[in-house]
């Protein structure tokens, strides 16, 4: 009690009589805990320290969906899209893989869950670890995407960042040759494949998603894909309810790794919210994930 009443005083920033209503106990009681958690070492840069719930809901997700790591976070934020709480959890992931130093190339996929990740993290020295783009970070009309977080990446770390100078998607499977034969790209793609962890977001197929929203596909292809059962989407690939693959009119278009490509590698999503919660699920049973950072009323809908 003392780490949740703690996760919302200092992450959620809500006051200590807020904390109180929400775990349905006197403004005393609160006190006492956010207290106790700061005398304990509990409180830090972050939260150092699980609730029971979430434990035990990671044992449950892992367990269900063959995942060798799993993070839940407790709820306090925005039903729809929790951005802080997956910010804070995915930033703390994010500077324990750069201070463990065992991982020599880390990509990074984009969107709105990652970008808030990245900001979360503070300055953090990668002496010993380079970041790549896992996704071409342009829309087909050149615009830059808001939520590519390569650059930023780089600045809180002063670490080399191979960026991916190309549209998410080309017009057409003759362009995306084009694109792919132009010095240097070929040379980051082939970088993207060889990194052993890669952090990625996940996307819905609705039409208020990240990816039409910041113009990266057009309302109607985003239709099309709806139409042939897309689901959720990893790395600009579509899966349906089952997690099968949805080959659409955008596979053979995408400025991206191939599905095969990921065999052998570490990927590790941060994804959570009502909104999202299909698209997961679909992601998550088609097996290509071995991690998930997600909050717990996801969680819980994931599991039920």
């Amino acid at each position: 009690m003392a780490v949740r009443a703690a996760w919302l005083h200092y992450a959620g920033g809500f006051t200590q009589s807020e904390v109180a209503r929400k775990l349905g106990l006197s403004s005393l009681k609160a006190h006492r805990l956010i207290t106790r958690a700061n005398q304990e070492g509990l409180v830090k840069v972050y939260i150092d320290g699980d609730v029971s719930e979430c434990v035990a809901l990671e044992a449950q997700i892992a367990e269900q969906f063959g995942l060798s790591y799993c993070e839940v976070v407790p709820e306090f934020d925005a039903e729809d899209l929790p951005l802080r709480a997956l910010g804070i959890a995915g930033a703390q992931f994010l500077r324990r893989e750069i201070e463990r130093g065992e991982e020599r190339l880390i990509g990074i996929g984009h969107g709105r869950t990652l970008a808030a990740c990245v900001d979360n993290l503070p300055r953090t020295p990668s002496p010993n670890t380079d970041f790549v783009s896992l996704l071409g970070g342009f829309s087909r009309k050149f615009s830059a995407n808001p939520h590519d977080v390569i650059h930023r990446l780089a600045e809180r770390t002063g670490a080399q960042a191979f960026v991916m100078p190309v549209p998410f998607f080309a017009n057409t499977p003759e362009d995306r040759e084009i694109l792919l034969g132009q010095r240097g790209i070929s040379d980051v793609l082939e970088l993207a494949r060889s990194s052993t962890l890669k952090i990625a977001g996940i996307g819905s197929t609705e039409l208020g998603a990240s990816l039409v929203e910041t113009g990266m596909v057009e309302p109607s292809e985003i239709d099309d894909v709806q139409k042939a059962g897309g689901v959720g989407e990893i790395f600009s690939h579509f899966f349906d309810e089952d997690g099968e693959l949805v080959e659409t009119a955008l596979s053979d278009r995408t400025m991206a790794l191939k599905p095969g490509d990921f065999k052998g590698t570490r990927i590790v999503a941060v994804a959570g919210g009502t909104m999202k919660t299909r698209a997961i699920r679909s992601v998550l049973k088609s097996r290509y994930l071995s991690g998930l950072i997600t909050d717990e009323r996801t969680a819980r809908a994931l599991v039920s």
